[in-house]
């Protein structure tokens, strides 16, 4: 899966005849080495998630597309590692940003870098198949809900490949974090992306992403691996979520657990809903042995 060691920040690398990135200086638990800006294009190019409103990352993507004309920002979603580099990437290029819709929801999640950018405002909202193009490359829209209810992915139709934004990434699971976060939908999600044919994913975070198929299906097989684990845990009287997470993921940083916390509560929301499972004040329980 992992092809390329991660480069310095804000200094663009090649990584196919259309693909550069651009790799922001916000590594984090939750981000790893940071957010993955992508400029598709050799002309008039288009950028994918501009990341933070980084003034020394902004300054990274116009020195890697000087002398090239940016035509779009496209946003995957609208978490704060994501967009809010959009608006000062358009005011200094004059291009407008095209992609995701926006989102205003106060976000319960333990990341205040995952809640969302109340300063996106698209010029352009990109549904499920649309397209947009510049010289030499085509970008679709592929509607992917679950992290967030607005999140796209885009394929690049000219390479084969996908920007999976956090839908999936290329070194840890996504967190699905209610309200707006759904597994029910990301799960939906990821059989969308299993039934595709593309050729390679560029993810958010990570590196790419080159047995895309094997591994989407790897992570949606995982997640009903967790799911069994919390129905386990549920009816041997293990109820409450914060004493879940330790036994399910024993083997990470304890500053990951509310998030962690996060995903357990999405599939206990969507056990809820198919009729395996049923809040008691903080507590969970059993309705029905699956």
């Amino acid at each position: 899966m992992m092809f390329m060691e991660i480069q310095a920040t804000d200094i663009a690398q090649t990584l196919s005849t259309l693909v550069r990135r651009v790799l922001a200086a916000n590594p984090s638990p939750f981000t790893y080495t940071g957010t993955q800006t992508y400029v598709v294009g050799t002309g008039d190019v288009a950028i994918i998630d501009p990341g933070p409103a980084d003034p020394d990352h902004i300054a990274g993507i116009l020195a890697a597309t000087a002398g090239q004309r940016i035509t779009a920002i496209v946003c995957t979603h609208t978490h704060r590692d994501h967009s809010p580099g959009a608006k000062p990437l358009a005011e200094a290029s004059g291009a407008p940003i095209i992609g995701c819709a926006p989102l205003m929801l106060e976000d319960s999640g333990p990341r205040a870098d995952a809640s969302f950018d109340p300063n996106y405002v698209p010029d352009r909202v990109l549904s499920d198949g649309e397209r947009l193009s510049g010289v030499g490359w085509t970008l679709e829209a592929v509607a992917t809900p679950g992290h967030t209810s607005n999140h796209l992915c885009y394929a690049l139709i000219e390479e084969g490949a996908l920007f999976t934004g956090d839908h999936i990434m290329g070194w840890s699971t996504t967190v699905v974090s209610p309200p707006d976060g759904d597994m029910a939908d990301y799960m939906a999600s990821l059989d969308k992306l299993i039934a595709r044919t593309d050729a390679i994913y560029y993810p958010a975070h990570g590196e790419p992403v080159t047995n895309p198929q094997r591994f989407a299906r790897s992570l949606a097989g995982h997640r009903k691996q967790r799911e069994g684990q919390i129905l386990r845990l549920v009816r041997d009287g293990v109820g409450v979520i914060e004493d879940m997470v330790p036994r399910m993921y024993s083997g990470i940083d304890k500053q990951l657990y509310p998030a962690a916390g996060r995903s357990v509560l999405a599939h206990l929301i969507d056990l809820e809903n198919r009729g395996k499972a049923v809040r008691d004040g903080v507590a969970w329980r059993v309705e029905a042995i699956a």
